[in-house]
């Protein structure tokens, strides 16, 4: 199993939503995927586009308008 890191602080959207499609895609069932960000609507985004996609949302930590992270199953 693999743990993907995928940073985007300092980025708009789509940018970290578009990020963390291209890390999903590469990822292997079962791998990991982290990503990092500030951007608010990026936090909200990505958890809907990955019950979208049937992945496991393992957790979203971080204050609502400064950093958080994501972490993604695969």
């Amino acid at each position: 199993m693999a743990e993907i890191k995928v940073d985007c602080r300092g980025q708009n959207c789509p940018v970290p939503l578009v990020e963390t499609r291209k890390a999903l895609k590469k990822a292997a069932p079962g791998d990991v995927v982290e990503v990092t960000g500030d951007h608010p609507a990026s936090r909200k985004e990505i958890p809907m586009a990955v019950k979208a996609l049937g992945l496991e949302l393992l957790e979203v930590e971080g204050e609502e308008g400064g950093e958080w992270r994501i972490r993604i199953k695969r």
